[in-house]
């Protein structure tokens, strides 16, 4: 899914704030997280329109020897690594090691729908996928790896990465796979075991698995995005997708903890408390304004709308009057991140070196727009938070990746904190992942 304008730029999400009760300090606990009570409002959406859906690929030429991305005043960006295959995603190791899963959309394994992938080869990154994992160590505390090593290979479109004690976790796009380790170690040598299935393949990019644990590591979180764009297989090819699932460490307790999120990606706690957020990818082909990709907490149980509606309640034509029971449950998410950005990272920032208005701001890495007339996306978004609660529209962090109206240096996607308090964005398209530190 990709972007449009930002169509509730014209009318600002509100927030509503009002008090309830003794002020505490926000972030403690999932029961506690705010002073105030606050409710998400649906920004104004056009009437969906078939018959416009527009494609538009970007075609990516790479980034000129000393080009990088634009950070606002008051930031340095400097490239921390070049030279991967498709670096999607990003995982900091308890001991500080930097874990790079670098993958790939496989032209082989993938449905084509409509003209969605139709020889668009260059701009869409597709091939062979690395189908591994790189380990990125600064042993001088420069912000500059001096160690590159391969610590994971073999894999199958590795995408979440995870340590909860000594295991490492690393999500398969057909599977849950876990690993005997020990902190400091450079590469995996002990073998493999596949925990748990997951349903493989799926629509455009929808092959992603990420991976979180709770504070305590008694549950592990998965993402499994839709094996379609809008249920067009038929929802017996969507068991246990566009959800996110809730499993033991071992594999076992499977249980859906959120569904109808056509394709969640990125995964994070707010700061100090219980409360999961994810960015949302969301539907194609209802033209440029539609559907806003979005950022929202995730509750226990809740139904999202996917298939059946966006947005909350707007009923998709497409599968109207199918499920109007779904569509009555429906949750209403809470922060539009514009149609087809294809909104994929998410980082909370949980450190202090930003200066204080990003501080708990939810970072969130923009792949960029396919289905749309004009290139939308390709940048990294900050949504300020207060009281534990998103307090605006998504601002530009890290722009400077569209070269001009159809070319783009590169596509950000997993955005990290790193514990010195700057921020690593990984640039798959650009094969590179960048730096961004507050100057001294």
């Amino acid at each position: 899914m990709d972007m449009k304008k930002y169509l509730f730029m014209a009318a600002p999400l509100a927030v509503l704030l009002t008090a309830c009760g003794d002020k505490k300090n926000s972030g403690t606990s999932s029961d506690s997280t705010a002073t105030t009570a606050w409710t998400p409002q649906a920004p104004p959406l056009p009437a969906p329109d078939e018959g416009k859906s527009q494609t538009k690929f970007s075609n990516v030429i790479g980034w000129p020897e000393g080009k990088t991305p634009v950070a606002p005043e008051g930031f340095v960006v400097t490239e921390y690594a070049r030279d991967l295959v498709n670096p999607r995603w990003i995982y900091v190791a308890p001991n500080g090691d930097v874990l790079v899963a670098e993958a790939n959309t496989e032209q082989k394994g993938l449905k084509k729908v409509g003209a969605v992938l139709s020889g668009k080869a260059n701009s869409q990154r597709l091939g062979t996928s690395a189908n591994r994992i790189t380990l990125l160590r600064d042993t001088n505390k420069d912000g500059k790896p001096d160690a590159k090593t391969t610590f994971l290979e073999g894999l199958n479109q590795p995408f979440g990465m995870l340590i909860v004690g000594n295991t490492f976790y690393v999500a398969n796009t057909d599977g849950l796979m876990s690993y005997p380790y020990q902190e400091g170690q450079t590469k995996i040598t002990g073998a493999g075991k596949k925990i748990l299935e997951l349903p493989a393949g799926g629509y455009n990019n929808h092959w992603t698995r990420n991976l979180i644990a709770n504070a305590d590591g008694s549950k592990i979180y998965i993402s499994v995005g839709s094996g379609s764009n809008v249920a067009e297989h038929g929802m017996d090819n969507e068991v246990r997708r566009a959800a996110i699932l809730e499993i033991n460490p071992d594999g076992t307790g499977e249980r859906i903890y959120a569904s109808g999120l056509r394709n969640p990606v990125g995964m994070d706690w707010y700061p100090g408390s219980k409360t999961l957020y994810t960015a949302v990818n969301e539907r194609d082909e209802l033209g440029d304004e539609l559907v806003p990709d979005y950022l929202t907490s995730v509750k226990d149980g809740a139904f999202y709308g996917w298939p059946y509606s966006y947005y909350g309640q707007h009923e998709d034509p497409r599968r109207k009057g199918e499920r109007p029971d779904l569509v009555k449950k429906a949750l209403l998410p809470d922060v539009p991140l514009g149609s087809h950005t294809a909104s994929l990272g998410l980082a909370f920032y949980d450190q202090n070196a930003f200066p204080a208005k990003y501080h708990n701001a939810a970072f969130i890495g923009q792949h960029g727009s396919w289905n749309r007339s004009a290139l939308v996306g390709y940048k990294v978004v900050a949504v300020p938070f207060v009281d534990g609660h998103p307090n605006g529209k998504p601002e530009d962090f890290l722009t400077g990746f569209v070269a001009n109206d159809k070319d783009v240096y590169g596509r950000p996607v997993g955005v990290t904190v790193m514990p010195d308090g700057s921020m690593l964005v990984a640039d798959d398209s650009g094969n590179r992942i960048w730096r961004v530190a507050a100057a001294k």
